[in-house]
């Protein structure tokens, strides 16, 4: 752990967002750079210390004070190595409806809705997923993990 990062945990107080919250996780968010879960737990553990909870495949962290698309950011999760997923995600302090809005008129990407019910999963490509989440929404990015190819058995001699 970084000697700030230290030095504000006998305090009580909390670490500033990072300037590159916004570039990094954002762009993650948006599926417009690469996901690597190793990556983003050690962003996210130096940005924010300890995850708070491991639930559903993921570690999940408090981010206090984050903004991403002028939207106000609580949560920010990524993926364990239970799945064939590899993911990050986040919860934004808002409805489906108005974070879209928010990425549209910052970045220009385009949502559509994928299903016709009450509460729309909203999809852009190159896969950015927008889910309901409570009275909140949940935006990820998920990529397909491949397991490793299974090692033949070693021939035993005789």
């Amino acid at each position: 752990m970084p000697l700030f990062a230290l030095a504000l945990a006998g305090t009580g107080a909390q670490a500033a967002v990072p300037t590159t919250f916004g570039t990094i996780v954002g762009n993650a968010l948006l599926c417009r750079d690469a996901v690597d879960n190793k990556y983003f737990y050690d962003y996210l553990l130096n940005a924010f210390g300890p995850a708070y909870k491991h639930d559903g495949g993921a570690y999940w962290f408090k981010s206090d004070g984050a903004t991403l698309w002028g939207v106000e950011i609580s949560e920010v999760m990524v993926s364990d190595d239970t799945s064939t997923f590899v993911f990050a995600g986040a919860v934004a302090e808002t409805t489906p409806e108005q974070l879209e809005q928010a990425i549209a008129a910052q970045v220009g990407m385009q949502y559509a809705k994928i299903d016709s019910s009450a509460f729309p999963v909203r999809e852009a490509k190159p896969a950015s997923r927008i889910v309901y989440f409570d009275r909140k929404s949940k935006i990820y990015c998920a990529k397909f993990q491949p397991l490793p190819p299974v090692q033949p058995k070693a021939v035993r001699q005789r």
